[in-house]
């Protein structure tokens, strides 16, 4: 994930920096001295997944660029860090995510840090049940059935009207395996994988054809190996 963390101190840019550094999660971080730097570079801002901002910098403030960050990356996580609580309601103006304190930072920041990713691996999907968003980690297995695709997860089972190789799409680089053209399967759930047969650890068993059988062999070994 890419970050962003601007503050025109550099010592607290420094110190947020080694604490999500500290946390072995794989981050781009990026640091920037005042808001105006940071929407001048507007081109990585959009990629990130969380932008850092402190609230009192000189020219233009922190709620002034994430008012403008929001209006051009919606979906961006804002967290506005500042060593004033009377800032708080403004953080909401601007639809921040999160308002820390920066003498709080090292027990308010991890979950902070884990809440957005997990938000992050949630996606919400348009079901004949209604709009849900899911956590990807909960999605068992998706099978296709009566011109239907049917979304097994760990607390129910949702129907969509989408094709396969779209679920596969939107799905992709999180961790699932096509085994032939009726199942996309979360590599999470697999128990075991021989002899043309894959049992899930929900112990429902499923034939792998032999055509795919070593590229999902192959996808399944990169993923064991990436845990």
């Amino acid at each position: 994930m890419k970050i962003a963390v601007c503050d025109d101190s550099r010592e607290d840019r420094g110190a947020l920096r080694a604490l999500l550094e500290a946390y072995g999660h794989d981050f781009e971080i990026r640091e920037y001295g005042s808001g105006t730097e940071l929407y001048a570079d507007m081109g990585y801002v959009r990629e990130c997944g969380i932008v850092f901002l402190d609230i009192n910098m000189e020219g233009m403030d922190g709620l002034e660029a994430a008012g403008k960050i929001k209006a051009e990356c919606p979906k961006v996580h804002i967290v506005l860090v500042t060593a004033y609580v009377n800032y708080a309601l403004d953080g909401y103006k601007v639809k921040a995510s999160r308002f820390l304190l920066k003498d709080d930072l090292e027990q308010t920041l991890p979950e902070c840090v884990e809440d957005i990713l997990w938000e992050e691996r949630a996606v919400e999907f348009g079901f004949v049940e209604g709009n849900v968003r899911l956590r990807v980690d909960d999605i068992i297995y998706i099978e296709t059935s009566k011109h239907k695709n049917v979304f097994y997860t760990v607390g129910e089972a949702y129907s969509i009207y989408k094709k396969m190789d779209e679920l596969e799409a939107e799905l992709a680089g999180m961790g699932f395996v096509r085994i032939h053209q009726s199942f996309l399967i979360n590599m999470r759930y697999i128990g075991k994988l021989s002899s043309y047969v894959m049992v899930l650890t929900t112990g429902k068993e499923i034939s792998v054809p032999k055509s795919r059988y070593p590229e999902v062999k192959r996808q399944y070994t990169l993923f064991k190996g990436a845990e």
